[in-house]
């Protein structure tokens, strides 16, 4: 038999996920400053959010949203109640045993939950994100040091092209064309292949560039499988009309 290579097995990480969370209920018990974080984290992700706290102690940015309507807003301190109707519980609280205890009940109930700043009673970590539109990037130390995360993904966001944001929302729209185009549940394989090729053919400034004319233009050499340049897709627009003709170039009519 064979040899092969395989990758070797790291214990104690994490299974970093994307977690779709869009209209689900999400309760966040505290209104401190780690609560604002926690509370625009999932509103970014259109999670429909419940804050439980005292007035007395909300963040600026926490009595910002609740004044804006942009969650739901309790001014009183926990109730198991609340967690009836949740989906998620996030507690920020500077009170360990009240904090246990609601993580005590989650399990109960078999809610995931995270609390602040306690590894071992949470189901999942938040880690430090760099967001552009529709790019995340998330940079996490499971729960062991979330200053050392944040400065590494700075040094990632640095270090990444300005436009990439950009030239992401570009190739969501083509990707979202070409299944109009090619829409039979067999094709997957070959869309995947072809839009790989696209990514890799052209630069970020050429996908950022790309409008409407030229996805419809690029569409057109899905079929026989082709990428061509940006320049030429460009120039079919300047000159002429550039097709596939069959052979192994494209003919030109003017």
């Amino acid at each position: 038999m064979a040899e092969h290579s395989f990758p070797e097995v790291q214990g104690g990480g994490s299974l970093i996920l994307a977690w779709q969370v869009r209209n689900k209920r999400i309760l966040v018990v505290g209104g401190g400053e780690v609560a604002a974080g926690r509370i625009l984290n999932v509103l970014n992700a259109d999670a429909k959010v419940t804050v439980v706290s005292p007035r007395a102690g909300l963040n600026p940015e926490v009595a910002h949203r609740i004044e804006r309507g942009q969650v739901t807003y309790h001014d009183r301190k926990f109730e198991p109640s609340d967690l009836d109707d949740a989906d998620m519980v996030l507690t920020a609280v500077d009170d360990p045993e009240a904090s246990s205890q609601i993580w005590r009940l989650c399990k109960e109930r078999r809610i995931p939950a995270n609390i602040a700043d306690v590894p071992p009673e949470c189901d999942f970590y938040f880690g430090s994100v760099h967001r552009d539109g529709p790019l995340q990037i998330m940079v996490s130390t499971n729960g062991n040091g979330p200053k050392l995360a944040n400065i590494v993904r700075r040094q990632i966001a640095a270090n990444l092209p300005e436009n990439i944001g950009d030239a992401i929302k570009k190739v969501g729209m083509l990707r979202r064309k070409l299944r109009k185009v090619a829409p039979a549940i067999e094709e997957g394989p070959k869309r995947m292949q072809w839009m790989s090729k696209v990514c890799e053919s052209w630069s970020l400034e050429d996908l950022v560039e790309m409008d409407e004319q030229d996805m419809e233009r690029l569409l057109g050499f899905y079929k026989p499988g082709i990428v061509p340049s940006f320049e030429e897709i460009r120039l079919g627009d300047e000159s002429g009309v550039w097709r596939f003709d069959g052979s192994f170039g494209w003919s030109v009519v003017c």
